[in-house]
């Protein structure tokens, strides 16, 4: 199944061109003409007492899966399916091998790694992640903040701890600014290792990472990934790459067919009319499109009996 959705994916990215950026994340800065990576895991819970190869902790059971997603065609470059064990900065040299010399990377603070952050400013990649509480760094260099912006510090940083420094010798760059979430704004911290962009480049860069949160949520929640049929291990890691499949022939009848609504309301559909024998393009033309409320066409005062119209 992994074969076949990596078939699958190759084979309509080559025979239609369009497939993967018409599908590009609306949160990707436009600025950037780079590819844009995004780096992430989202762990599957499992029944605990029937699968014991995938004991994640005392009473639970999980799978795990680990995923590069391109945010410019909002398709993945790859992906690892395993238990939920192995820690996120274990699998993040993996996820990193198919990206290319000036591309840029994305991922949560969970994947920080200074020994692979350093491999990957060799290779000529860009990357923006969030620093840790606890990192310990001296500013070399305070640079000048725009006003407006939302931007608190702008600094040029080197590590201090031996075993950081070691790993990654040259100096960081390190950005505070307000972001907001949930309407509220709230201070984060990022780092990175390009000194050229704007400041606000750097926290946008790394809020369209929330694109591949999207992907997890289209995967577990509208394609219901959360009831297995079999417990072994392959069974599970089967049906996860059935759901990738799934996902992906989803994603490209919308696109043939122009669809333009929700994803979540295309795979509803598609549900309802499983079990029929029909004409998939017409039966997107046909509830796709809905227009807006319909227009009214009686006044008021026509709701009441003659004779009992207010005042």
């Amino acid at each position: 199944m992994e074969k076949l959705f990596w078939e699958t994916l190759n084979h309509l990215t080559s025979r239609s061109p369009r497939f993967g950026p018409a599908g590009r994340y609306s949160g990707v800065p436009r600025r950037f003409r780079r590819t844009i990576h995004a780096i992430d895991s989202s762990t599957i819970s499992l029944v605990a007492n029937c699968i014991d190869w995938a004991k994640h902790r005392r009473r639970k059971a999980a799978a795990k899966l680990h995923l590069t997603l391109n945010l410019q065609t909002f398709l993945p470059t790859i992906a690892i399916v395993e238990e939920a064990a192995h820690h996120d900065s274990t699998r993040a040299r993996e996820l990193c091998i198919p990206l290319k010399e000036g591309e840029i990377v994305v991922f949560d603070k969970a994947y920080v790694d200074f020994k692979h952050l350093f491999e990957l400013d060799e290779r000529g990649l860009f990357w923006v992640t969030r620093s840790k509480d606890n990192m310990n760094y001296t500013v070399i260099e305070e640079l000048p903040t725009p006003v407006g912006q939302g931007i608190i510090h702008d600094q040029t940083i080197v590590l201090n701890a031996d075993k950081s420094q070691n790993a990654y010798p040259k100096p960081l760059r390190i950005v505070t600014a307000l972001v907001e979430i949930n309407g509220k704004n709230v201070e984060m911290t990022f780092i990175s290792n390009n000194f050229k962009w704007a400041a606000s480049s750097v926290a946008g860069l790394y809020q369209s990472r929330w694109g591949i949160e999207v992907f997890f949520k289209q995967l577990k929640q509208t394609l219901k990934l959360s009831g297995f049929i079999g417990y072994s291990k392959n069974a599970i890691k089967w049906q996860i790459w059935a759901a990738l499949l799934v996902w992906l022939l989803s994603r490209y009848v919308a696109f043939v067919s122009g669809w333009t609504h929700s994803f979540s309301r295309l795979m509803a559909l598609l549900r309802s009319y499983s079990w029929d024998r029909f004409d998939l393009n017409e039966l997107l033309q046909f509830h796709g499109t809905a227009g807006g409320l319909p227009r009214m066409v009686a006044l008021p005062g026509q709701a009441y009996l003659v004779g009992f119209e207010p005042k």
